[in-house]
């Protein structure tokens, strides 16, 4: 029953994206967020999944602001969806990007150096956005990724993303076995660590718990990498962005470095509030 209800979900998710492909660019971006927004949206519960992770988090939010990123949040999220399947188009708009922050001089200088970086991202504006641009300036830049839980939708999704820019690193022993040789030859890799990860550490966010994974910094100091957040941050026409890339974390321990890699997200994530996958359940078990 549940890979029946996986391919209808892929199905009509597949007709929303093929549909919305069929427009010039800036009017399927915006309609993709519209349909998200107002029809995904509400039949997938996510509103009800926002007010939680709201609650919990941030309770003295007033209703109107509550109300709207119930809306914005799933617009957002449907833009990024059509976004990384529009191929050329997107990655066109990606590396006019600026690149702004004081991490952008750390990361140069690892490549003048030979030294591999650890670029640490989140679910916030469009994730993919610092990828192609990075690609696009000459990084040897590769991505480790999750395994969708729907196995239809994850077929043509990893095709999709694979068409910014390889490699593409599967989480899993043959991804990390790959990703390694990847570091270990001066490269630059990126992960998203800001979904609840199994087996992680208790850290902070939001001033509550939240099950953190320490890849990012375990590779940085198993590998003497960098590690530099990076966020690219959607400029208010709703297409173009602002890649900031936030100080290197200094070397520590795996926790210390991490926590600062939370805080510097939640941060922007104050200051952006819609633009932060809300929907993902970040806190449970905690």
């Amino acid at each position: 029953m549940k890979r029946v209800s996986q391919y209808i979900i892929n199905l009509f998710l597949r007709s929303l994206i093929g549909l919305a492909l069929l427009l010039p660019y800036a009017a399927r971006v915006r309609t993709m967020g519209w349909l998200v927004e107002k029809i995904v949206s509400p039949l997938a519960g996510y509103p009800k999944r926002i007010r939680a992770n709201l609650k919990h988090v941030l309770p003295d939010l007033p209703e109107t602001e509550i109300a709207r990123l119930c809306k914005a949040v799933p617009n957002n999220a449907g833009r990024t969806l059509i976004e990384l399947y529009s191929g050329d188009a997107f990655v066109r708009r990606a590396i006019t990007a600026p690149i702004t922050g004081p991490g952008y001089a750390a990361l140069e200088a690892a490549r003048a150096n030979g030294r591999p970086v650890i670029l640490v991202t989140g679910h916030f504006g469009n994730y993919d956005v610092s990828r192609a641009a990075l690609i696009a300036k000459g990084h040897n830049m590769g991505a480790l990724y999750r395994r969708m839980s729907n196995p239809y939708f994850n077929e043509h999704y990893v095709k999709s993303i694979t068409t910014i820019g390889t490699p593409m690193f599967e989480q899993g022993r043959k991804g990390m076995s790959q990703m390694v040789r990847h570091i270990k030859s001066g490269g630059v890799l990126g992960i998203l660590t800001d979904l609840h990860a199994h087996g992680g550490a208790r850290l902070n966010y939001f001033g509550k718990p939240a099950i953190t994974s320490l890849i990012t910094a375990e590779l940085a100091l198993k590998y003497n990498a960098a590690l530099i957040p990076v966020y690219a941050i959607r400029q208010d026409n709703g297409l173009d962005f602002e890649i900031v890339v936030q100080d290197e974390i200094a070397h520590s321990d795996a926790e210390t470095m991490t926590q600062k890699v939370n805080d510097g997200l939640e941060h922007l994530v104050r200051e952006n509030m819609h633009q932060w996958f809300w929907i993902h359940r970040r806190w449970k078990n905690t």
